[in-house]
């Protein structure tokens, strides 16, 4: 369900951004191997926005998918520019920890919509897609609460 050549490269940045995410999350932490797959999420990340506003402006409709593709583009920065300032920010690490997991726990969310969006009939949408996404973020707010003592003390 591919429709243009944009759609392409939006899916494929998604796709990307999906994997490098995951393994972001479930490899440790640090070193250049995590600096690698993170730049290449940043990048994806990057890219699935910027086709998102574009998609945007080609059906000029402005809905809650477009203004969470805003949240998600400020997730991304406020994970990605204390890491790489992190000689003049104190507790670049809280910040990055927690921009980046949430912008991660946000795409698997748009996920959801996505999917429901092409699969399911209209009127069935909407409430899948609140329980789905709230399931999403609920997990992912566990997982990051959970492990945030552990990983943030690595960097103290």
């Amino acid at each position: 369900m591919i429709h243009s050549t944009l759609g392409l490269f939006h899916f494929i940045s998604a796709l990307l951004a999906m994997l490098s995410g995951a393994v972001v999350i479930t490899k440790p932490k640090g070193g250049l191997f995590h600096r690698r797959i993170g730049y290449i999420y940043v990048s994806s990340m990057l890219l699935l926005n910027l086709t998102a506003f574009q998609i945007y402006h080609l059906f000029g409709r402005f809905g809650p998918f477009h203004a969470l593709a805003i949240v998600s583009l400020f997730c991304l920065i406020g994970g990605i520019v204390p890491a790489l300032l992190r000689q003049r920010i104190k507790n670049w690490i809280h910040w990055h920890y927690y921009f980046m997991n949430w912008s991660i726990v946000g795409l698997y969310a748009a996920f959801w919509a996505e999917l429901f969006t092409r699969t399911l009939p209209i009127n069935q949408f909407w409430p899948i897609v609140l329980v789905a996404s709230s399931i999403t973020s609920w997990i992912g707010a566990y997982f990051i609460r959970k492990h945030a003592p552990r990983l943030l003390a690595l960097r103290k």
